[in-house]
């Protein structure tokens, strides 16, 4: 089995990788006892951020530069932390996925500049959301708005955040027990949808 098999299997049984840090040699797959997801017909987006669209100086792409979405990331800490859960070996995965056809990004630009953006897995009517960085006002929640419009549209039905933390909870992120997870994802890998 190659390599973008196994971590689409992984994923499809519910289960992700992490790495210790940036230059940690390996990693190792987990399954939370509770799930993040943001339900797709619950998405909120903030007040400030709907003023802050309405003259927004910036543009969005999708699949324009994945590998520099990726790279941004992984120069991210974690939150209280020093470092990145996304060392040299799954960043090398997600390239492999996203040429692929399987992950994919969102870019924010500011005229010539990526100032902001996210990546993750999509898996029938399943995205999971890996990660994302701004260098810029807003940049990642733009990204995050566009990426549910594009979900919607497509047909998707469950967003995978993981984990669920303060930034997420204001997009109306909730957390829901594994099984619970297990069984969306099991509805959502059925679908036959695409992202692109």
């Amino acid at each position: 089995m190659n390599e973008v098999s196994a971590i689409l299997d992984a994923y499809a049984a519910g289960v992700f990788p992490m790495a210790d840090s940036r230059d940690a040699p390996d990693c190792y797959f987990i399954e939370p006892k509770k799930r993040g997801i943001i339900p797709l017909d619950h998405f909120n987006i903030p007040r400030s951020l709907q003023k802050f669209m309405v003259d927004c100086p910036y543009r969005v792409t999708i699949n324009k530069d994945f590998a520099s979405v990726i790279a941004q990331c992984a120069e991210i800490p974690r939150h209280h932390e020093s470092t990145t859960w996304i060392n040299h070996q799954i960043e090398g995965w997600f390239n492999k996925l996203h040429n692929a056809g399987y992950a994919h990004s969102v870019e924010v630009w500011h005229e010539e500049d990526l100032v902001g953006g996210l990546y993750g897995l999509a898996q029938g009517g399943c995205f999971n959301g890996e990660s994302m960085f701004s260098h810029a006002d807003n940049a990642s929640k733009i990204a995050l708005v566009h990426l549910v419009e594009r979900l919607r549209y497509r047909g998707f039905t469950l967003l995978d955040t993981q984990f669920v933390n303060d930034h997420l909870k204001q997009f109306g992120c909730i957390e829901i027990p594994q099984a619970e997870y297990m069984d969306l994802l099991d509805d959502a890998l059925k679908l036959h949808v695409s992202f692109v």
